[in-house]
């Protein structure tokens, strides 16, 4: 199961499992002992147990869904800044070349958010949004794809090493003159 945020249950998988709780709260008002709210259920005794014990305490309200486990890093409308940094390019942001990266971005958003990202974080948080890697945006104006195809046909086999040696090869692992 894939998560948002990088961890916890998707939105309906909470309400899936907050509507069990409810649920067991009501066979709890009936008088139901805790095994038997298990096997109605299909959940294990001990999430019985804990559940009443809240129920006990606090009410149908300590079971209700306290919401996403982690929050993102950053906030919708910080995502909607960080979205148009990109877009000004790498050169703007002192960058030698025109390539994003992972580290470069985590290098932006501690720059203007002063917020600290993992790599990975930030490629989920990317690919949450839409963004995907090695795409362009764009074509370039000045491709010419006639010359294109013939690079592929002409000079491409040329370079391409071939899949077999030349010369007799070894089934041996190691090499025959090393001995």
């Amino acid at each position: 199961m894939r998560y948002p945020q990088g961890g916890g249950l998707t939105a309906e998988r909470r309400v899936f499992r907050e509507d069990i709780r409810m649920q067991a709260a009501e066979l709890f008002a009936l008088g139901h002992d805790n095994a038997a709210v298990a096997r109605q259920l299909r959940v294990s005794v001990r999430s019985v147990q804990r559940w009443h014990q809240a129920w006990e305490h606090g009410g149908t309200s300590a079971l209700e869904s306290k919401g996403p486990a982690s929050r993102p890093k950053l906030s919708e409308t910080l995502f909607a800044v960080l979205e148009q940094e990109p877009a000004k390019g790498p050169v703007a942001h002192g960058r030698p070349d025109q390539t994003w990266t992972l580290a470069r971005i985590r290098t932006l958003i501690g720059r203007r958010f002063h917020k600290s990202m993992t790599l990975s974080a930030i490629a989920q948080m990317l690919h949450r949004h839409g963004f995907s890697h090695q795409v362009p945006a764009r074509r370039a104006t000045e491709r010419d794809e006639e010359a294109v195809t013939g690079w592929v046909k002409e000079t491409w086999p040329q370079v391409e090493t071939p899949w077999r040696r030349s010369g007799p090869g070894s089934a041996s692992k190691t090499k025959p003159a090393s001995r």
